[in-house]
């Protein structure tokens, strides 16, 4: 049996089954089987071998992501937001590559990729046509999840340790309501891990050690855009747009793309820093685009990496001080549109 008829397997099983107490163990086992058959799935069969990928060089201030299914509307969007043509088409897959654009906004330059058009099953090698409903938010994040992709999650705050010896020792600074020390046990031997170290600092699930175990999930914000809100009613609009992560548009109308652009700025949580030189005024022109919590040691090396080295003291206006212009040093964090004025030795 190959390793696809083992994920399918596994799948039924685990649907099948009854979630109780009595089966917590056995469904927790099954899942450690199915994720270490999917990443079997998605390694190469030699260290040589490489996948097919889109090679985009990164550029801008932050990078976007256009993942949906085929005719949803991701090259019309990317056409739309940036000075990229990108075609598009009313039949499926038009877009066979990685089409690459720009957005300017706020004086920040955000990469945006537009990505072939996603099939459900395709992580396990499986295509067909994706249903043209509001279910295509659970399939994508089910494909995604089957790839080691975690959306607008945290890392689970687990510590885990290989050792050499010494068998597994488990500790927990919080009641564990979901996942206990059996079943622990039972996932790293199913890792054939004998000797580890396990300490959960959060009440974690058996999917959540999982990911620690495997060491190699991505955690990334996600926000869903849902296009061709001109073809429903305004009271699904209502319903869509309430929910969590979720923002409505029509590219068709151009309706709602200024709001689209203001929340993927929160969302990646960019701000801007303008520089400011002795009896001069600030240079709005030019402003620094950054993360937020960034410091003032981050800005000084975002102008010149020297500057860090030669830092006195700066002096900051904005929201992130009590009083404009205040003196601040080198750990004092940075807000949106703030002004600095660096004083070197």
């Amino acid at each position: 049996m190959g390793i696809l008829e083992k994920i399918s397997e596994i799948e039924k099983e685990i649907s099948r089954t009854q979630k109780n107490k009595a089966t917590e163990y056995h469904l927790g086992l099954l899942k450690a089987k199915l994720a270490k058959y999917r990443s079997q799935l998605l390694e190469p069969s030699k260290k040589s071998e490489k996948g097919e990928g889109f090679d985009v060089l990164k550029s801008g201030d932050a990078r976007v992501a256009l993942i949906g299914f085929p005719s949803v509307g991701k090259s019309t969007l990317l056409s739309t937001l940036t000075k990229t043509e990108s075609e598009a088409a009313s039949y499926e897959f038009t877009t066979l590559t990685c089409i690459p654009g720009v957005i300017e906004y706020n004086g920040a330059n955000i990469q945006l990729l537009d990505l072939p058009g996603i099939i459900e099953g395709a992580a396990q090698g499986k295509g067909r046509d994706a249903t043209k409903q509001d279910v295509q938010r659970q399939l994508l994040e089910r494909e995604l999840e089957s790839v080691g992709i975690r959306l607008n999650k945290a890392k689970p705050n687990i510590y885990f340790k290989v050792k050499k010896g010494g068998g597994i020792s488990f500790n927990s600074t919080c009641t564990l309501t979901k996942i206990d020390e059996k079943m622990v046990q039972m996932i790293l031997h199913e890792y054939k891990l004998f000797n580890a170290e396990v300490l959960f600092r959060e009440d974690c699930t058996a999917d959540e050690l999982i990911d620690v175990i495997c060491a190699n999930r991505v955690y990334l914000p996600c926000l869903y855009v849902y296009n061709k809100i001109d073809q429903i009613s305004i009271e699904e609009v209502d319903r869509i747009a309430r929910q969590p992560y979720s923002v409505v548009v029509s590219c068709n109308m151009k309706l709602n793309l200024d709001y689209l652009l203001e929340t993927l700025w929160e969302l990646l949580r960019l701000i801007r820093v303008y520089t400011k030189k002795p009896g001069q005024p600030p240079d709005f022109a030019d402003g620094l685009i950054l993360r937020k919590g960034v410091t003032v040691e981050h800005v000084c090396h975002a102008i010149h990496r020297s500057l860090a080295q030669a830092f006195k003291y700066a002096l900051v206006w904005g929201t992130s001080t009590k009083y404009s212009p205040q003196r601040v040093g080198a750990n004092h964090i940075m807000h949106d549109e703030d002004v600095i004025q660096v004083v070197k030795k």
